[in-house]
């Protein structure tokens, strides 16, 4: 078993988005987040070691890379920043994954095939009204077992279970998480900002 503190001493060796972009909401999970979430996933639930995974939306790719480190059969992350995926690319080969990894610059719907597992920090919406619905029609149609993670709150967990419930899965767990995020943009006036998120663990219905 790969110690958490190990995977998350290696996923903060990772660089981050070089010009993030406000309207696409990029902002780079944290180490220790990705490592909880990843954590979870593979030694809780086995749906990471051995298997195939997507990262969809995979910024520059730390929660693709961190499967990869535990175990991953194969890795494919999409984003639709082609600087992103660069460093994603940059990023697998500095923790020498990139024999398992495969990125992808293009808009998440070209993905086609069938995943065991996606792992994703999609946008809250915040910015764009209902991108986070994309990603998680995109997740149920290409995954078996879906990791995604949401801004917390009642309203928006209702609307959650109901778009998964249409879209033919089941809503397995629900797990309670920070996401602080460093100063990312101009209009950010604090040292650091700290967000209630859900990861929600979601199964394809047979």
């Amino acid at each position: 078993m790969y110690q958490k503190r190990r995977l998350e001493i290696a996923l903060s060796k990772l660089r981050p988005h070089p010009s993030p972009k406000a309207y696409l909401e990029q902002y780079t999970i944290p180490p220790n987040l990705a490592a909880e979430i990843l954590y979870l996933a593979a030694y809780t639930y086995g749906d990471i070691v051995g298997k195939t995974v997507s990262d969809l939306g995979c910024g520059t790719g730390r929660l693709g890379i961190g499967a990869a480190i535990l175990g991953a059969k194969e890795v494919i992350g999409v984003d639709l920043d082609v600087a992103a995926v660069k460093e994603a690319q940059h990023n697998a080969s500095i923790l020498r994954v990139h024999k398992v990894t495969s990125w992808i610059a293009a808009d998440i719907n070209v993905l086609r095939g069938t995943f065991d597992t996606v792992v994703q920090n999609p946008p809250f919406g915040v910015q764009r009204r209902t991108a986070d619905r994309r990603f998680l029609q995109k997740a149920l149609e290409v995954g078996e077992v879906v990791y995604s993670l949401h801004k917390s709150g009642m309203p928006n967990r209702e609307f959650i279970k109901s778009l998964v419930r249409k879209c033919e899965g089941n809503v397995d767990g629900i797990f309670q998480m920070k996401l602080v995020i460093p100063p990312t943009f101009n209009f950010h006036r604090k040292r650091k900002y700290q967000v209630n998120v859900d990861l929600y663990r979601i199964v394809k219905r047979k």
